[in-house]
């Protein structure tokens, strides 16, 4: 067990599915004490019951974060579980893909309410907590969406680019007391149930594409921020590169994307409308993955993918040079 993990007490939004549940049983497995909160409440026993076999102390707390006093329970069952609480991951997400005038203004709320409001109810909820026992972590599951604009999922991006600035606030009020950290974690596409969760009402098929990344890979990254806080980080390579391309040439980079996104809009296959998860659960997508790289026939997560290409750049490289070297040694 890590001693820098085992025995705090972290509670995770959205850790029904996805990255949530990854997130979950990555905690468990380094001895954490988790309160899991999601709205499915069979579910969510499901995952409690999946930590507690591996070790861990688990409960779960069915919560909608649209409802900042449900909230505001949780936070309360977590202390009267654990004691205390040290870690808050804001991880529960949606969004509407699709022409921003094809939904109603309802899952446009909705979307909001949930990834930015949402997230504020759990930071108001545990700072005080925070203050009053003079440390704490809070991570906000953010997205590149935060970093570049979406075309095409513009609530979405509304509600990204607004928690990305309420956290960098935060940190602001907050830098006064040295043990107290706001993180932001901004992965790139994330292969999770929650892509058939958000609402599709562009008439076409979502095709996330080759570079998708394992759910596992932003568990890591919230387990690294719990042993080292910074402010914030990248999963992926391509939420990186969003977030450069943007700083740097805003307006080119709109330009790209918004061809990019409608080109392929044009291509894909006609697909029915949804609304998702977004008003009421669902019963689908229960998994920690969503079955995109299985339906790609992609083995790997992109981040092993990118990882491999990697080493096989640089063993050529070493290859290349040990070649001339011994060239020249025997000349």
């Amino acid at each position: 067990m890590s001693q820098d993990i085992a025995d705090r007490s972290v509670v995770i939004t959205g850790a029904s599915s996805g990255i949530g549940r990854a997130a979950a049983l990555a905690f468990a497995r380094l001895g954490a004490r988790l309160t899991l909160a999601a709205r499915r409440a069979d579910l969510l026993q499901e995952v409690a019951d999946e930590c507690q076999r591996l070790g861990a102390h688990a409960i779960a707390v069915p919560t909608d974060v649209t409802d900042a006093r449900a909230v505001a329970d949780l936070a309360a069952a977590a202390r009267r579980a654990f004691g205390s609480i040290d870690v808050w991951i804001n991880n529960a997400g949606t969004g509407v893909f699709g022409p921003y005038q094809n939904a109603s203004i309802d899952l446009h709320r909705r979307t909001i309410e949930v990834n930015l409001l949402g997230s504020m109810h759990g930071a108001h909820a545990v700072l005080p907590i925070f203050l009053r026992q003079g440390h704490g972590i809070l991570i906000n599951n953010v997205s590149l969406g935060g970093w570049a604009p979406t075309p095409f999922a513009a609530a979405y991006t509304a509600s990204k680019f607004g928690l990305r600035g309420f956290a960098a606030s935060l940190r602001q009020e907050l830098g006064a007391h040295r043990d107290i950290h706001v993180c932001g974690v901004f992965p790139a596409m994330i292969d999770t149930p929650g892509l058939d969760h958000g609402a599709n009402v562009s008439g076409r098929g979502i095709d996330p594409g080759p570079l998708i990344y394992a759910p596992e890979d932003v568990a890591e990254a919230f387990v690294s921020l719990v042993r080292w806080p910074r402010d914030e980080i990248a999963v992926g390579w391509p939420a990186r590169a969003a977030q450069v391309a943007y700083a740097l040439a805003p307006g080119p980079t709109e330009h790209l994307m918004g061809a990019f996104v409608r080109r392929a809009l044009d291509r894909a296959e006609r697909a029915p409308r949804t609304e998702g998860a977004l008003l009421a659960p669902v019963e689908t997508g229960r998994a920690v993955s969503g079955g995109w790289r299985d339906r790609k026939g992609l083995p790997f997560s992109a981040r092993q993918t990118s990882t491999a290409i990697g080493l096989a750049t640089l063993a050529g490289l070493a290859a290349l040079i040990g070649a001339r070297s011994f060239a020249r040694a025997r000349r």
